[in-house]
């Protein structure tokens, strides 16, 4: 199996063109590359940790998560959050193309970075970075995640004989990612000049933390879709 590669292209409006490229391991989807060097100190693993995280210092000295999104960071120091960028995402499969805002467009990159980082709780959203939506919106991924939810809990089942279709753990999942990026953004606002990082960062803030009120809600919001199921 041929590892995956996810480019991203930033074009700005000055014609200046940020590109980043991803590969990911094809069967463990860890994240391959170099990182930013210097590690910046913003990235130590003991500064903003999160209460939660079950790294230490000895064998992590710098947050995965930071560290994978330290190179973005920094190329985007200068960007203002509502900057336009006709962004490009190429994938294996496919290529996206959209006029946005920077963080936007950021909020997406950086979604499935975090995913791919190494970080014990994000871990959890690979399938997702596996099959990467560029720019999903609330209800797109409202519905990629229950979904990956609820295969995983299939894989479970017939492995383990234990299953959970009442999506209690996958609300735990996402308030955890709450603390992860309540903690990223403590990280980041002393890592930039500008806004557009740190708001990449509430946007993706923003699903995790609606996503318990809708699963409390019985997803009634996309039941309907299923009406031929439920005959």
């Amino acid at each position: 199996m041929k590892n995956r590669q996810l480019n991203y292209f930033f074009n700005l409006a000055d014609n200046q063109q940020e590109v980043f490229r991803l590969e990911l391991d094809a069967i463990t989807l860890d994240l391959i590359g170099p990182r930013l060097e210097p590690t910046p100190e913003w990235a130590v693993l003991t500064y903003h940790q999160c209460p939660h995280c079950p790294l230490h210092r000895v064998e992590s000295p710098y947050c995965p998560l930071a560290a994978s999104i330290a190179g973005v960071v920094k190329q985007f120091r200068n960007i203002l959050s509502y900057d336009d960028i006709f962004l490009q995402v190429e994938t294996n499969e496919r290529v996206v193309s959209q006029k946005t805002t920077a963080q936007r467009a950021l909020g997406s990159f950086m979604g499935v970075v975090m995913a791919v980082s190494g970080c014990p709780h994000t871990g959890f959203f690979k399938p997702m970075a596996r099959f990467h939506l560029p720019l999903a919106s609330e209800e797109e991924t409202i519905y990629r995640s229950t979904s990956m939810y609820l295969l995983a809990q299939y894989f479970r089942f017939m492995e383990t004989g234990v299953s959970d279709f009442s999506m209690k753990g996958l609300e735990n999942i996402y308030k955890n990612i709450q603390t992860v990026n309540t903690s990223t953004v403590d990280r980041l606002r002393g890592a930039s000049t500008t806004d557009s990082s740190v708001n990449a960062v509430i946007i993706l803030d923003l699903y995790a933390r609606i996503m318990p009120f809708v699963i409390e809600d019985s997803l009634k919001d996309i039941r309907h879709l299923f009406k031929p199921y439920l005959r």
